[in-house]
C-alpha cells in the first residue's frame, strides 16, 4: 500500500527522468493569465483539444520579451513536472515566444549572441558619423516610403547633397545578398556615409536585416553606416552591428544630413566674431604701433639732440643764475669789507686831522718814550709830508 505523497513523488520522478519532459516546446493560446505580486506569472495554455496549467517564475522573467495577455498564441519552452502538494502536473516555463515568430526569434537571439561574442557589437569598432557630407549612399527599395522620406528630409536640410540610391531587395528570397551587394557597390563609389534600411513590417518582412552575411558586410564596410530598419520598436541584427542605429529612415536622414541653414547661421556668427576679433586686433596693433612710433621719436638722434640742447640751455640758465647769485654775494661781502677797510684806512684818519709819524727808516712811531732829542722824523699828512727833528720829548702815563 502507498500513501498519496509517495504516489505523487513517484509520478514526479517519472517526469524528472523523462528527457523530453525536461526540455519541451508547447504551443497554445494563453488564458487565465495572472501577474502575481511576487513577480510570478500563472496562466493556462489551451487549444481545441485540451488545456495545460503553466507558470513562469519571477527569476525567469527575462525569458519573456513582450507583455503576455489572454488570447495570445505563444510557444513556451520549459519542463513538465508534478506539484506534489496538489498532485497536478504543470508546465514550468523558462522562455515564452510569440507564435509565428518564435522560431525566427530563436534564430535571432542565437545569431545575436554569436556575433556579440565575436565582438561585432563592440563600441571600439564603431566608426564616427561625419557631420558634413557631400554624398549619401542609400541601400533600400526604390519604390518604398523609406527612400521618399530620406530624399524629402535630405533635400529640405541640404539641397546641395548628392544622394546615390542602390535599389535593393529588402524582403523575401534574395534580399540579404541584394543588400550586401548594395553596401559593397556604394563602398566602391566612396560615398561619405551610407543608410541601410527599409520601412516597417513583421519580423519575417525584416528578416533580411537579421542575416549574418548582411551583418558581416556592415561590419567590414569602411564607410560609416546608419541602420534604419522598420519602426522605432523594431530591432534587427543590423542595428547592433551598424555604426549608428536610427529608429526610422526619416530619423536616419535627420542624423546623416546636416541642416544647411544652421551651418550658414554658424558661419555668419563665426564671420562676425572673426571680424570683431580682427578689428580689435588691428586697433590694438595700431595703438602699439603708435607707442613704438612715439618711443622711436624719443630715441631718434634729432630728439636726443633737442633734449640735450634743452638740457644744456637749462643748465646754462642755472649756471648763470648761480654765478649771478655768487657774484651778488661776493659783491655784498666786498662792500662790507670795503666799508671795514675804509673805516680802517689811514687816509681817512689823516683826513680827520691826524698824521702818521715814522722814523727815518719808515717805521711808525707809537711810543713817545722811544724818541730822543735830535731824532729825525718823517711826518705823513693827508696831502703831503714833512721832515722834522725832535727838540723835546714828553711822556704821559
Amino acid at each position: 500500500m502507498y500513501t498519496v505523497g509517495q504516489v505523487n513523488a513517484y509520478i514526479k520522478n517519472m517526469f524528472t527522468q523523462d528527457f523530453m519532459m525536461n526540455r519541451i516546446y508547447v504551443k497554445g493560446e494563453v488564458s487565465n493569465c495572472k501577474y502575481h505580486t511576487s513577480g510570478h506569472i500563472y496562466f493556462t495554455l489551451k487549444d481545441e483539444t485540451g488545456a495545460l496549467n503553466a507558470v513562469l517564475f519571477a527569476g525567469n522573467r527575462r525569458g519573456l520579451a513582450f507583455s503576455m495577455k489572454n488570447g495570445d498564441n505563444v510557444i513556451v519552452l520549459g519542463s513538465i513536472s508534478v506539484y506534489e502538494r496538489d498532485g497536478k502536473y504543470q508546465l514550468y516555463a523558462r522562455e515564452i515566444l510569440p507564435d509565428g515568430e518564435g522560431l525566427l526569434y530563436q534564430r535571432f537571439e542565437k545569431l545575436k549572441r554569436e556575433l556579440e561574442e565575436m565582438g561585432m557589437f563592440a563600441l571600439e569598432y564603431k566608426q564616427p558619423i561625419p557631420k558634413y557630407i557631400q554624398t549619401l549612399g542609400v541601400v533600400t527599395a526604390s519604390t518604398g516610403a523609406a527612400i521618399r522620406d530620406i530624399q524629402n528630409i535630405s533635400s529640405r536640410r541640404n539641397p546641395y547633397l548628392q544622394i546615390i540610391l542602390y535599389p535593393a531587395l529588402v524582403q523575401g528570397e534574395g534580399a540579404a545578398i541584394s543588400i550586401v551587394n548594395g553596401i559593397r557597390a556604394l563602398e566602391q563609389l566612396e560615398v561619405d556615409l551610407m543608410i541601410v534600411g527599409r520601412g516597417g513590417g513583421s519580423m519575417e518582412d525584416l528578416w533580411a536585416f537579421n542575416e549574418e552575411i548582411v551583418a558581416r558586410a556592415i561590419f567590414e564596410c569602411h564607410v560609416p553606416i546608419i541602420s534604419a530598419v522598420g519602426h522605432e520598436t523594431d530591432t534587427t541584427i543590423s542595428d547592433y552591428v551598424a555604426d549608428l542605429r536610427a529608429p526610422t529612415p526619416s530619423a536616419a536622414a535627420e542624423l546623416a544630413v546636416c541642416d544647411i541653414r544652421e551651418v550658414e547661421e554658424r558661419i555668419l556668427a563665426f564671420r562676425l566674431a572673426f571680424n570683431r576679433g580682427i578689428s580689435g586686433k588691428l586697433e590694438w596693433e595700431e595703438a602699439r604701433l603708435r607707442q613704438y612710433e612715439n618711443r622711436l621719436k624719443l630715441l631718434s638722434p634729432r630728439s636726443q639732440l633737442n633734449e640735450k640742447r634743452q638740457m644744456a640751455v637749462e643748465l646754462e640758465e642755472k649756471l648763470q643764475m648761480r654765478m649771478e647769485h655768487v657774484l651778488t654775494e661776493k659783491k655784498h661781502k666786498m662792500a662790507l669789507t670795503a666799508e671795514r677797510l675804509e673805516s680802517l684806512s689811514p687816509a681817512k684818519k689823516l683826513s680827520q686831522g691826524y698824521a702818521f709819524v715814522a722814523d727815518e727808516t719808515g717805521r711808525g712811531i707809537c711810543d713817545a718814550a722811544s724818541l730822543k732829542v735830535g731824532d729825525r722824523l718823517n711826518i705823513r699828512m693827508l696831502n703831503g709830508k714833512a721832515a722834522a727833528e725832535v727838540v723835546q720829548v714828553e711822556t704821559e702815563s
